[in-house]
């Protein structure tokens, strides 16, 4: 399992209606999202284009548009965690909506969008529920995403071995690095992971949509981290866990790094049930 406390999620007062991305709406909660509205509701250019920003907030929120806003009709969505309010523009529009956060608990659950506005643990504790197939058990794509906002590496040893004082382990740990271990019979599977540093930006937002946070010809901001040669020299590749082949430097350790991900897009979501 993951070593670290879980992380709370925390708000960022500093967004509003117009600044909001669907990387950045990660960072708010429910409330933020109701007082980023009532802020909003005199500005007409926001009036004109509700449907556009609903979109960016759908990419985190359910968002349900209450026609009934009776007491039964309230209880029950907050009995599932909604939060229900009104917001009103005008007395000639205005919506009552049940929203609430879109949960991280699936590797399926994970976007180019959400992977940076997680901590390490978190994601770690993801793929433990992910049938405790370890990572290579994860498609392409899915890893894909993962490694866009995280450093992954990961080596498989014989259980005895893999807490050997000064080895691999360690410094993975010394460095800041979390770690999950996945049990195979008489060996265990170390999944190392850290988030990459802020200054290391992947285009990302082109591919998923977040145009105007993107300058197409703006290269300044995009560093390529080679961590291809970060392999522990100490460590040599064998063909798989064989408990009777052990010797002292015969144990399996892979560095699984690096982003070719296929773009995708997102559609324009309504007011309807997903």
């Amino acid at each position: 399992m993951a070593r670290t406390k879980q992380q709370q999620p925390e708000s960022n007062p500093s967004l509003s209606i117009k600044s909001v991305t669907k990387s950045s709406v990660w960072d708010i909660q429910e409330n933020d999202v109701f007082r980023m509205w009532e802020a909003a509701c005199k500005d007409a250019e926001v009036k004109e284009n509700v449907k556009h920003y609903i979109q960016i907030f759908k990419s985190a929120f359910f968002i349900e548009d209450l026609r009934d806003d009776s007491a039964p009709i309230r209880k029950s969505y907050e009995g599932r965690g909604y939060k229900v309010a009104t917001i009103k523009f005008d007395d000639n529009m205005k919506f009552i909506w049940a929203i609430k956060k879109r949960p991280i608990s699936r590797v399926t659950d994970l976007t180019y969008e959400n992977i940076r506005h997680i901590s390490a643990t978190q994601l770690l504790e993801v793929i433990d529920r992910n049938f405790g197939g370890g990572w290579d058990s994860l498609s392409q794509s899915i890893q894909d995403v993962i490694q866009s906002g995280f450093d992954i590496s990961t080596t498989t040893l014989p259980k005895d071995r893999l807490h050997k004082k000064g080895g691999m382990y360690d410094k993975k740990v010394e460095d800041g690095y979390e770690v999950l271990e996945v049990p195979k019979g008489g060996w265990v599977e170390a999944i190392f992971a850290k988030l990459k540093p802020e200054e290391i930006k992947l285009r990302m937002q082109l591919r998923n949509g977040d145009d105007d946070d993107f300058d197409e010809d703006d290269d300044s901001d995009v560093i390529v981290e080679d961590n291809y040669s970060s392999h522990d020299e100490e460590d040599e590749e064998v063909d798989g866990p064989n408990d009777e082949d052990i010797t002292e430097d015969n144990y399996s350790t892979m560095m699984d790094l690096g982003d070719d991900s296929d773009e995708e897009s997102s559609e324009l979501i309504d007011f309807s049930e997903e």
